[in-house]
């Protein structure tokens, strides 16, 4: 099991002060997780989105607490975060590297939001939800060039699950969106969004991008 958390940063305050980048920048260099920077300038009201991997969450709580401390850290605004471990699916009995894409090389384009179910959903025979979800499963496999990522996020944050998309074109990842709607596992959807669309960039990038 591994721990995802993806924070998503407003560097209003920061960008106002203009100082501190070296500091910053060197943060990342001695912390615990593994961490993947995004760009989300003029994508959403947000600067940029921080995804932290790690085998704890203490890790993940030790290296943003590392990064906050930074003069630049310290006017930062959390906007949004989601937290989620990777677990077996009970629904797949093997993924392959497009199902679960947690490790290997990352993609251009990163898409993540949270995702809840209707109670309805759980009420079902596991032989009903297992025949809906072979259907979503189906219509997903014909998109291999998006690369997804499922993270539970059961009793350790708001949402069920955390469902994360990497792809180098955003027009295939449109496509398979759309093909998801048609499937009848759509109707107990509850929620999914907010969404967030970042570019992966280097820190130094987001940074000087801000200051």
């Amino acid at each position: 099991m591994k721990v995802l958390s993806f924070i998503v940063f407003d560097a209003s305050e920061a960008r106002r002060a203009g100082t501190g980048k070296e500091e910053f920048l060197a943060a990342f260099g001695d912390i615990e997780a593994d961490v993947f920077s995004y760009s989300t300038i003029g994508l959403k009201p947000a600067d940029f989105l921080l995804w932290f991997r790690a085998g704890s969450p203490e890790a993940i709580q030790n290296s943003v607490a590392k990064i906050l401390k930074t003069e630049i850290g310290k006017n930062l605004r959390i906007r949004d975060s989601f937290l989620a471990f990777t677990r077996e699916s009970v629904y797949v009995k093997k993924h392959d590297s497009q199902e679960q894409a947690v490790d290997g090389q990352r993609e251009k384009y990163l898409i993540v939001y949270p995702f809840v179910k209707t109670v309805e959903w759980y009420l079902l025979p596991f032989e009903e939800r297992q025949k809906l979800m072979n259907e979503h499963i189906v219509a997903g496999k014909k998109f291999p060039q998006v690369k997804q990522i499922l993270g539970y996020s059961f009793g350790i944050d708001d949402q069920e699950f955390t469902v994360v998309y990497e792809t180098n074109e955003l027009e295939g990842f449109q496509d398979l969106v759309k093909a998801l709607r048609e499937t009848q596992s759509r109707k107990y959807t509850l929620r999914d969004t907010p969404i967030y669309l970042g570019i992966k960039k280097s820190m130094k990038e987001i940074v000087d991008s801000i200051l």
